[in-house]
Parts: C-alpha cells; structure tokens; sequence
C-alpha cells in the first residue's frame, strides 16, 4: 500500500504567460510561491445528463463538460525591501487586470486596466502529483486588519489539464519578504477625505467577473467587468468632523490613503482618489462606538479608480 500523501508538501509554482494557455515552465528556482489557506479545485465544470430512454430502471451516466479548474490562496502583502524592485506576488496581481508599473531604484505601481489582460500557469505540486492550470485568470482582495499582517487574497480560474505524477520541484522563496502587522506604529496614515481615523480593518475587493467561455474555436477564461469595492471600519468621530450621512446621502466622492510601512522599500500606500461614500452604520466594539463603512472607488478618468504603490 502506498504512504499517505501529505497536503502541506506542497510547491507552488506561477508564471505568465507570452501566449495565452500556453505553459511558460514556471521554476521552483524563480516563481515559487509562499502561500497559505490554499484550496484546490482540479476538476470543476457540469455532468451533462444522457437522459436515455432504454428498457429497465437505471442511471444513464453522464458525460464531463465545461472542464476546468480554480484555486484559492493567500499571501503576505509585503514589498519587497528595495524600492523600485517588483515584490514575489507581483505576477499573481497582474494576472487579475493589473498593470504594473516600476521606476527604477524608486517605485513599483500597481493600477487597474479595462484592456490586454494578462494570464498565467500555475503548478502545484503535491507530494509527487503535479496539478497545472492553464490560462489563469483571477480575483484579488487587499486585506489590512489590525493586529494582523497584511495580506492579498487570490481566486483564480484556468484551463483543466490532467494531473502527472513527477518529481516536485526544489523551491527557492527567499524573495518573499517578511510581513510586519498592521499597527499605529507600523501603519502612520489611514485618512478618508484627508480625515484621520482610529481603523480597525480596511479591505480592498478589486471586484473582477472572471467567466469561463468554452466555445468552438476557443477555450477561454476571462475577466469580463469590474466593480471594485472598499470597506472599513472605523471609530467613530462627532459630525461635526466628519459626516458620513451627509455624505452618503449627497454621493460624495472623497479620497481614501491608507500607509503601511515607515521603511524605504518596506512601504506600501493604498489610494482612492474618489471613492463615493456609501450609506454608513453604526456597532460596537469594547464599548467604543464604531463606524462599519463602505467605499466604492469611482474612476476620475480611465482606470484611477485605486493604486498601490510600493516605495
């Protein structure tokens, strides 16, 4: 009888692709992936019922359509440690309808686009069994909580291929860098329309519709609109010094900067140039009044809804 496989030996391997569905051979040596929480869906899609008139009373089987894969994950959102080098997850964000954008020695810019998507492989290899979903496409969540590290949170669907048994990779994750949490020493800016809060959490859901499209002539997977959305919660302050009702009530668009970091190239700032303040309530925790509130980052001009610079 065979040993049991163990879920955590696992690599994890991405790579984007120059040409849609088609593997770039991704490395343990340059694309591995420190992940958490990973769930595996290898075999999605539909049974198509037979539906068979026959003599007798039995099961007609089915036939396997609409193949393909997804999986889940979570990272670390942390930079780098030199300003103007990508981070690790770089490439993963990029394949969910971002652009980025380095300045050399200064920068990394991470910005939606509505156009050229870009797509990647993914293999995951556990114990000896290698699973690799093509054409990947996906969704992504900025996740940053008091008292906890920041972190992205990554669906992604691709093309279904049929798993192998080969020799796992050697991985090397020496470019993940260590997350610090998010803290009042750790995070010096959270303000919404230049207002400054006490912030208990704040998320980013960049809000990607990723379809499969199995046609003739073309199997696809593709993120097909966007409707990104952010929330928070925050103390919550007198009217007189700021006024979500009000704001809610008049659609008012405001900007929303959230800083973490106070190290060159460990700095991460999040902006929402003209988010529109959406209808607030009111909890509590520890006795302090709170203010869960929600954001829709609205675009100025093309594809400014929100931007995540790295410095």
């Amino acid at each position: 009888m065979a040993a049991p496989i163990f879920w955590r030996d696992k690599r994890f391997l991405f790579g984007l692709e120059g040409t849609y569905g088609v593997d770039p051979g991704p490395t343990g040596a340059a694309n591995a992936i420190l992940g958490m929480d990973v769930t595996l869906k290898p075999m999605e899609g539909q049974d198509q019922e037979r539906d068979l008139e026959q003599p007798g009373m039995s099961a007609n089987g089915t036939i396997p359509t609409d193949l393909h894969a997804a999986i889940s994950f979570t990272v670390d959102l942390s930079a780098s440690g030199a300003a103007g080098t990508a981070p690790a997850w770089g490439p993963l964000l990029r394949a969910c309808g971002v652009a980025e954008t380095i300045t050399a020695a200064t920068s990394v810019a991470y910005t939606p686009i509505s156009e050229g998507f870009e797509s990647g492989t993914f293999h995951l290899a556990i114990g000896g069994t290698r699973y690799v979903i093509l054409g990947a496409r996906g969704k992504a969540e900025f996740d940053l909580s008091a008292q906890a590290t920041p972190k992205i949170k990554f669906e992604f669907t691709g093309l279904f291929t049929i798993p192998t048994e080969v020799a796992p990779p050697v991985v090397d994750l020496s470019s993940w860098t260590e997350p610090t949490i998010v803290s009042h020493k750790n995070t010096p800016v959270f303000t919404i329309d230049a207002t400054p809060f006490v912030m208990k959490s704040a998320k980013l859901a960049l809000g990607n519709k990723v379809e499969p499209r199995f046609l003739v002539g073309s199997d696809r997977v593709l993120i097909t609109d966007k409707s990104e959305l952010f929330e928070t919660t925050v103390e919550a302050q007198p009217l007189t010094a700021f006024d979500p009702f009000t704001m809610a009530l008049n659609m008012e668009k405001v900007p929303v900067q959230l800083v973490h970091g106070t190290t060159a190239g460990r700095i991460a700032t999040l902006d929402l140039a003209t988010a529109q303040m959406q209808r607030p309530n009111i909890s509590q925790s520890q006795n302090i009044k709170e203010w869960p509130l929600r954001l829709i980052p609205r675009a100025a001009s093309l594809n400014d809804q929100w931007s995540l610079t790295l410095t």
